[in-house]
């Protein structure tokens, strides 16, 4: 008997934590840690403690997971952001006391991701691409 994988299952199917850990593309203990950070991430545990994860689940992970991962936010942040049901670009908007930078051509190309830093230097380094995005764009 053949088991399945997470690209043979439907959509609506539910996943364990090895299933949802591969389709995300984080470690099964990133999941396990983030359940403890995010109230929101509540999957279901049966005998044992066997998690299964929801469509609802699914998509919660991908989007702590872009938060984390392509944004740059910190766990606080992308708390914050889930919390307040606003997107993480607003999380990470500057003030609105912040000098503006001189105009410039808007960029042709999108940026490329953020990799390899430390999640301080990544947040910072997110947010000053929003702010050139905001200032080409005015």
């Amino acid at each position: 008997m053949s088991r399945d994988t997470p690209t043979e299952k439907s959509d609506n199917a539910f996943r364990t934590i090895g299933e949802a850990a591969e389709v995300i593309g984080v470690p099964q203990h990133v999941l396990r840690f983030w359940e403890t950070r995010f109230t929101q991430l509540q999957p279901l545990k049966r005998g044992g403690g066997r998690r299964y994860y929801r469509p609802a689940d699914m998509a919660l992970l991908e989007t702590i997971r872009a938060m984390l991962h392509d944004q740059g936010l910190t766990i606080r942040g992308a708390q914050q952001a889930l919390t307040s049901k606003k997107p993480a670009q607003a999380a990470m908007a500057p003030p609105a006391a912040a000098p503006a930078a001189p105009a410039a051509a808007p960029a042709t190309a999108p940026m490329a991701p953020v990799t390899g830093l430390s999640s301080a230097s990544r947040g910072q380094l997110v947010e000053m691409r929003n702010r050139l995005a905001q200032a080409l764009a005015a």
